[in-house]
């Protein structure tokens, strides 16, 4: 089975400034993940899409690290997006040093037990992901209410718009996860040092 029905692009593929912005990422990781791989035979594309999401996932303030992970992966889950949800699933479990999060998050986000940050960023999250033509005030008033900013608020919201679409571009492309994702930030004793 292939990692995209489109097929994909190695590294030593990529153009020149791919290929060391990936080739940076694959040092850390490990491996080169599919996402980069599949987008790669369309180069405008990956480069736009690597642009915002490091924009959005990257930036000083707003919400941590994990919280933008979360919106990741509860956006995944309810999109029903395998690649999404494993591979942030990996990072959410890496960030948090939580190995049951991510998959709790997954599975339901809409009733998985968190505390009321957690559950705002959340349930945010869902409001624009599950139901965007009903979204509103009163969304906004529930997440200011839980203390959210302004600020914050537009992370979940971009984030969450930004996975929408790569969610389907998942689906579309039939989008395999890396085997490494599904073990990462799973052992306790590793999470913890």
């Amino acid at each position: 089975m292939t990692e995209s029905r489109f097929g994909v692009v190695e590294l030593e593929e990529l153009p020149d400034d791919l290929r060391e912005r990936i080739g940076a990422i694959a040092e850390r990781s490990g491996f080169v993940p599919n996402v980069f791989r599949a987008l790669g035979h369309r180069p405008a594309e990956l480069r736009a899409f690597l642009d915002y999401h490091d924009a959005l996932m990257d930036r000083p303030g707003g919400l941590s690290k994990a919280e933008r992970e979360l919106v990741v992966v509860a956006t995944s889950g309810a999109n029903h997006c395998t690649y999404c949800v494993v591979a942030h699933g990996a990072i959410l479990r890496v960030r948090t040093k939580d190995p049951e999060l991510a998959d709790r998050v997954a599975t339901n986000p809409w009733r998985v037990e968190l505390d009321e940050r957690g559950r705002a960023i959340v349930d945010l999250a869902l409001a624009l992901a599950r139901r965007p033509e009903l979204f509103g005030e009163d969304d906004l008033a529930a997440a200011r209410a839980a203390g959210l900013t302004d600020d914050e608020i537009w992370d979940i919201g971009a984030i969450t718009a930004l996975f929408a679409m790569s969610n389907r571009l998942a689906h579309l492309t039939a989008l395999r996860p890396n085997p490494e994702f599904y073990t990462m930030g799973r052992d306790r004793q590793r999470n913890t040092s």
